[in-house]
């Protein structure tokens, strides 16, 4: 083909094509009356200078991308799976990663447990579930996204919100523009991938230096993680999740949720057997994966607790079995010195 007829072809297909980076459309959100009120009662409630904000406002648009991430899968619920999830954080990657990382800030791990009662391997299973140790932390413009999907996406409009205002507030407290802010497409910031309310009530300056910095700072990182299990209720040195046998049918278990309800005893009268405290109250953790049998857990307080950082019982466990690999590496590398 002559090159420079591939030249414009390629130019011609260019205006017809979205760029593979493209991902605003529509008008700024400054010409939103939704985003309009939404800027008076910033101003009205906290003070904020309503021609500036709506400057901020003007430079951004609704991104396609985030709410493209925001929809929930098209997949139907039976094909959850819960090796498949397991295969994304239980890799050599997180394991060899979280040690390294266990070894550059030992000193901040042992204060934070010493702290807060959480042990050091939860802490990093955390950071490594979220962004393994801070090396995937979210290139989004957190602005952006929590506006895309404060006003335009209905089901959960409320809850970004008040992210959104609670980001707004963040950034006057820090002094930083909130337009050079990065992080997921969800609005969540830094190496522990906080949201903006939880980043305000729970983080806290582990490393001295008169601010909170969850971007650069793994100090704060670690002591902020660790505070916001505290606050959550961590019972220090009790169990996680321990392996259950089941006979019968499960379901009114199941559907009972994964807030602790039953002593592992009155497990037992329905049919579900684990080795741990009788007295010890417990939830029943179904794992399932399609073509294969269901796993079965007893997840305790502490489990629980792992799920106020993200809801999901996959979650849980993968942070769970991360941190026990790291633990039994950081065990290994100790005694082998």
């Amino acid at each position: 083909m002559n090159k420079r007829f591939a030249t414009l072809l390629v130019g011609l297909l260019g205006g017809l094509l979205p760029h593979p980076g493209y991902s605003q459309q529509g008008p700024a959100f400054s010409q939103d009356p939704e985003v309009r009120a939404f800027i008076v009662a910033m101003h009205e409630q906290h003070g904020f200078d309503i021609a500036h904000l709506t400057r901020q406002f003007a430079s951004i648009r609704p991104n396609t991308v985030v709410l493209r991430a925001i929809r929930p899968a098209a997949v139907p619920e039976q094909q959850r799976s819960w090796q498949r999830y397991r295969e994304r954080f239980l890799t050599s990657t997180r394991v060899d990663g979280g040690r390294a990382f266990w070894q550059r800030h030992a000193v901040d791990l042992q204060r934070a447990a010493a702290t807060y009662g959480v042990p050091p391997e939860v802490i990093v299973a955390i950071i490594g579930v979220e962004t393994v140790y801070g090396q995937n932390m979210g290139s989004f413009g957190v602005l952006e996204a929590l506006a895309s999907l404060a006003f335009q996406y209905p089901p959960r409009a409320d809850f970004f919100r008040s992210e959104l205002e609670q980001f707004l507030l963040l950034a006057r407290e820090n002094g930083v523009s909130p337009l050079s802010i990065k992080g997921s497409y969800a609005g969540a910031i830094g190496i522990p991938q906080f949201m903006p309310s939880s980043q305000r009530r729970f983080a806290v300056d582990f490393d001295g230096d008169d601010r909170i910095d969850l971007r650069n700072s793994s100090s704060d990182a670690i002591g902020s993680v660790a505070r916001f299990l505290q606050q959550h209720g961590w019972q220090q040195g009790a169990p996680i999740a321990v392996p259950a046998t089941v006979t019968g049918d499960p379901a009114a278990l199941i559907a009972a949720g994964i807030k602790p309800a039953l002593s592992v005893q009155e497990m037992a009268a329905y049919g579900v057997h684990a080795v741990a405290d009788a007295e010890r109250t417990a939830a029943l953790i179904d794992l399932v994966t399609p073509g294969m049998a269901t796993e079965y857990w007893l997840g305790f307080d502490n489990f629980y607790v792992i799920t106020r950082y993200n809801r999901s019982s996959f979650y849980a466990m993968a942070v769970f079995q991360l941190a026990e690999s790291l633990r039994e590496a950081h065990a290994r590398v100790t005694t082998s010195r």
